[in-house]
């Protein structure tokens, strides 16, 4: 596993949003009541940007149709999405937001 910095805290403020492109991935980065969470950027429905979509309740809602993922896990909880995205591991160091990719 590799740990690749991806922004600062101020990049990531509270209640924020933003996709990052690491490692040839876009990875979508939320700050949730000043936890950061790390999943694959694209809805695996049909690839919408997850980082746009609609945080309520420790998942996200896909912006194109609705799907929603955990935050935590990257769980596919509802349809159109039946395939989970992946989640990362996120370590915070001082004012470095990075992220662990195998």
């Amino acid at each position: 596993m590799a740990l690749h910095k991806v922004a600062s805290a101020k990049d990531l403020p509270l209640g924020s949003a933003r996709a990052v492109e690491v490692a040839g991935r876009s990875i979508a980065m939320f700050n949730v009541d000043g936890v950061i969470y790390a999943l694959d950027n694209d809805c695996t429905h049909d690839g919408g940007p997850l980082s746009e979509g609609v945080v309520t309740e420790g998942c996200v809602v896909c912006p194109w149709h609705a799907a929603e993922f955990d935050l935590s896990s990257g769980r596919a909880l509802t349809p159109p999405a039946v395939e989970d995205v992946r989640s990362y591991k996120v370590v915070v160091s001082g004012d470095e937001i990075s992220v662990e990719i195998d």
